[in-house]
């Protein structure tokens, strides 16, 4: 990820968002999970703070209450330490689902008692997990998979994509560049002609 957010820096890319753990994930093994929670609690303490002297800011997108009490901690420091950075944003979406991310807006349209009429797109929009995220320009799916795995389904309406055989653990700047060179060749018509 450290390769990733240092080039979309150089790039000047001023946001970006990564896919760490899926609500589906939970259903690995135990034994997994609890790794898992772990190297993303050292991650937060070994990569994320040299990010923040970058100037990156950091927040996370998804469900809390599942996680360790300890890393919820972790990730909330983290949040407030970057508050005031602004050279890129870092999205990190964690115990994220896009369709528990749809389910919850809807949820709270209930809860705010919100009449037919006035449900539109941007009263769902407003109740997503992180209402100030951007809709994504582009997509970029590693690892040679061609499906979305439950990823921002609401915000990549009219995302581009771009599917690599480079695994994540992989992927750097000359994969990002070359994403981009492909993003850049197409024609945007956001459902128009």
């Amino acid at each position: 990820m450290r390769r990733t957010v240092e080039a979309a820096i150089e790039l000047g890319i001023r946001s970006l968002a990564v896919y760490a753990f899926s609500t589906e994930n939970w259903t690995r093994p135990v034994e997994e999970v609890t790794d898992l929670m772990e190297i993303f609690g050292e991650t937060i303490e070994r990569e994320l703070p040299d990010l923040a002297e970058q100037g990156v800011r950091t927040r996370f997108i998804g469900r809390r209450d599942r996680v360790p009490q300890q890393l919820r901690e972790q990730m909330a420091s983290l949040e407030c330490e970057t508050a005031e950075n602004d050279t890129l944003l870092l999205w990190i979406a964690f115990d994220y689902g896009g369709r528990e991310e749809i389910v919850h807006a809807v949820r709270r349209l209930v809860e705010d008692g919100l009449t037919l009429e006035r449900i539109d797109e941007a009263a769902v929009a407003e109740r997503l997990y992180a209402k100030d995220l951007p809709d994504p320009d582009l997509l970029i799916r590693t690892s040679g998979e061609r499906r979305l795995s439950n990823f921002f389904l609401w915000q990549l309406a009219y995302a581009e994509l771009v599917f690599m055989d480079t695994l994540w653990p992989d992927f750097g700047e000359a994969d990002l560049r070359s994403a981009l060179r492909e993003y850049a060749s197409r024609r945007r018509r956001f459902g128009g002609r």
